[in-house]
This record gives structure tokens, sequence and C-alpha cells, in this order.
């Protein structure tokens, strides 16, 4: 005798056999390298939108960086506010870079073609500065 299986039976019966597979198939334990999408030389850290970072020198990290004259320096906001990367202080921007505002995780590179120190300072949080020593 012929016994009748409904099509809702038979979709059970077939995530069950591929859910048990699934949880005996077991990966060669080789282990894989992931590489970051942008190298950067500065971190916008998380939580640094709120005040209380300069407190801790870890609004950029580093906060002073030293590159040779000529080197491209790059800023990746890791945060999940906006943020800026612009020369000068919050009361006296200098004009010479600004990355407007950068959405979470996107990165901003700079130039310096002359020695000497430069300040930058985020618009949206006045509080964030650090610096880049070129020689």
């Amino acid at each position: 005798m012929l016994k009748k299986v409904s099509i809702a039976g038979v979709s059970i019966t077939i995530a069950i056999v591929v859910f048990v597979a699934a949880l005996s198939y077991s990966e060669d334990e080789t282990e894989i390298e992931i590489e970051p999408i942008v190298n950067a030389d500065v971190i916008m850290p998380t939580k640094v939108s709120r005040p209380g970072c300069e407190e801790t020198d870890r609004c950029y990290i580093p906060s002073e960086i030293t590159v040779e004259k000529g080197r491209t320096v790059t800023w990746l906001n890791e945060d999940s506010a906006f943020h800026s990367v612009t020369s000068g202080f919050y009361d006296a921007p200098t004009e010479l870079f600004d990355s407007g505002h950068m959405d979470p995780f996107e990165s901003f590179s700079y130039t310096f073609s002359e020695s000497g120190v430069y300040d930058y300072y985020c618009t949206l949080h006045p509080w964030m500065e650090a610096q880049v020593i070129v020689e």
C-alpha cells in the first residue's frame, strides 16, 4: 500500500535532513587572515563624539604622529558618529585640509609636502584635537 505524503511534510523532512547535515559538517581548520580594507595611520575610535576622550588623549589615535615630508597620512573613522579632520583649531581653522563630514568607516587622506607642525580638530566635536609633525 502506498502512503500519500503532503508537500508540507516533505519540506519539513528535507529541512531536518539539511540541518542535521550542516551540524555534522566540519571544515578544515585552516586559519584565514582577514586584511583591513583601509590601512589607516590615525583612527577615530568609538565613543569619541562625547566629551571626555581629550582627558585620556584618545580622541584621535595616535593624537600625535610624526611622518616624513611627502608622506600621505590616512585617517579612519571607526566611530558610529560623523567626524572630520580639519586643519587648525576649532576657533582658528587654517583651511589647509578638511575631510568634510566623514561617515562611520569612511577614510580621508592628505599628503604633507612641507615640514612643520600641523594641528587639526573635528568640526563637529571641538574637544577632538590632534597633531601631525612633518620632518
